[in-house]
């Protein structure tokens, strides 16, 4: 679908861990030519880079290094071992490094026209103002099955227990941590992929996507 130039939209996308936000950003992002960041990633990439340096972190490690962050560091599959998780799990509870990885989300958003950001607390937080609000859903025996056939790939040794134990854990923090916890936020539209095939999910997405945009245009004049 072509969209106007001119014409500025901003997805934010929140869910739980496997719920299916980030292949769902990412079909959104093909379809419809958006600049895609997916802001766990930052709190992966912090992490590893405290495990590989054998660091203990402070405000002023984390300020340093979330200012030499590029979007090449964050496609790596060492980005997704279990301790690398269970860290990234524990920094994303502390204020300084949620205030530090913010500024390069805004700064991601305030530099594309057309933008998604996925995460968990992107609506709440980060993109308050976006376009459109997906939140993803995805029931918890369903989530473990497809993290433990995507980690499969990586680690043939990965057993189906410890992928159910991780999401669980990481799912209570994410909801009950006192900073930018996951929420589901006013106007927000509810994306629930437990009983949907990934063709499913992208008919549902784009058609979603092509009317929000269609009334955007329509409210500024057709741009």
């Amino acid at each position: 679908m072509n969209i106007s130039k001119k014409l500025n939209f901003s997805i934010a996308i929140d869910g739980g861990s496997a719920s299916g936000k980030t292949f769902g950003s990412k079909i959104i992002s093909k379809k419809f030519d958006f600049k895609l960041l997916s802001s766990g990633k930052l709190y992966r990439y912090v992490s590893y880079k405290i495990i590989k340096n054998k660091l203990k972190y402070n405000k002023n490690y984390i300020r340093k290094l979330s200012k030499s962050i590029t979007l090449r560091q964050l496609n790596s599959n060492k980005l997704y071992s279990f301790k690398v998780t269970e860290l990234a799990s524990i920094i994303a509870k502390k204020k300084y490094v949620r205030s530090c990885l913010k500024k390069f989300q805004v700064d991601f958003m305030n530099s594309n026209k057309k933008v998604i950001i996925e995460g968990r607390d992107i609506a709440s937080k980060i993109m308050p103002n976006a376009d459109l609000k997906l939140f993803f859903r995805c029931a918890q025996k369903e989530k473990a099955r497809r993290r433990y056939l995507e980690l499969k790939k990586i680690n043939k040794k990965i057993k189906l227990k410890d992928v159910k134990k991780a999401l669980k854990l990481r799912d209570f923090n994410d909801k009950n941590r006192k900073q930018s916890p996951l929420l589901f936020v006013r106007g927000a539209v509810l994306v629930d992929t437990t009983n949907l095939t990934k063709k499913q999910v992208k008919v549902k997405l784009i058609k979603l996507v092509k009317k929000e945009i269609e009334l955007k245009k329509k409210k500024h004049g057709n741009i």
